[in-house]
């Protein structure tokens, strides 16, 4: 019924999705894995989550939308001092770590150049495209994540570096973030002509926000990762192709290229 309003919002986000990476948007997608489990919880195989334009469609529209009511509030009643809103924001990455995944990335055969600041993003997604469909894909794409700086909540309108945008917030999700419900809150009040909300109790509940954000996210983390240990427990002895992530002086470690599971090879369980 309504094939050519879709075709159309399908569009729109394409439209939207090549502007931000006009602006100097960064595209690193991870690989999220996902789990078929059996009726007592225990996983039969786990298999990389696929995303497809209705993914990315509603995306863009979230980011459109996350977008608009930061810019909003932030430019309503213009006058000094602002308005106090949540936004989400995302510094520019530490030089140091940048040269760090330079070299890591260079290991697998991979330039980058960081002469230019200014074409750090055009940079950086050449080589999320470079590496696409390639065995080293998730490992270069997770660490490059891991590179950036963590995006936080905070009253203090910096900008985000990730998504190229002046002003961010959070707003579409208030069923399973509180930030987005905080955000609510005070786009309702001040369009109902409220005064400005006091900025320490705000800042303080999004110092809260993110904290809990980070907790959540090594939950995730710690799950995922309990459950691929659950998988491989009855493959033991098994051969798998896997690519080296990481080397220590005490071993080194191989993520599997099909379940993506990581874990380390001990130099003294290595013979010779």
């Amino acid at each position: 019924d309504y094939t050519a309003e879709i075709q159309l919002m399908n569009s729109i986000a394409k439209k939207l999705c090549a502007a931000r990476f006009r602006q100097g948007a960064i595209s690193f997608e991870t690989q999220e894995v996902k789990f078929k489990l059996d009726e007592n919880g225990k996983p039969q195989y786990v298999y990389v989550k696929e995303r497809k334009d209705a993914h990315k469609m509603i995306e863009e529209f979230m980011l459109l939308a996350n977008r608009k009511v930061a810019e909003f509030v932030f430019r309503l009643k213009n006058r000094k001092p602002r308005l106090t809103m949540v936004y989400r924001v995302h510094d520019a990455p530490d030089e140091e770590r940048l040269q760090n995944f330079a070299l890591f990335a260079q290991k697998f055969g991979h330039q980058l150049d960081l002469s230019n600041p200014k074409k750090l993003s055009t940079e950086l997604n050449d080589l999320s495209s470079e590496v696409i469909g390639r065995p080293e894909q998730n490992v270069i794409q997770g660490l490059a994540i891991r590179t950036m700086a963590k995006a936080t909540y905070t009253t203090d309108p910096r900008g985000h570096f990730g998504l190229a945008f002046e002003h961010y917030s959070h707003f579409t999700s208030p069923i399973r973030r509180y930030p987005d419900m905080m955000a609510h809150r005070l786009l309702e009040h001040y369009l109902q002509g409220g005064k400005n909300v006091e900025v320490e109790p705000i800042e303080e509940e999004c110092k809260h926000s993110s904290e809990r954000e980070k907790l959540a996210a090594n939950a995730e983390r710690a799950s995922i990762k309990y459950k691929q240990v659950e998988f491989l427990q009855d493959r033991i002895g098994d051969t798998f192709t896997g690519v080296v992530s990481g080397l220590t002086e005490w071993g080194l470690y191989v993520e599997i290229e099909e379940n993506k599971c990581e874990g380390m090879v001990r130099v003294s369980d290595i013979p010779g």
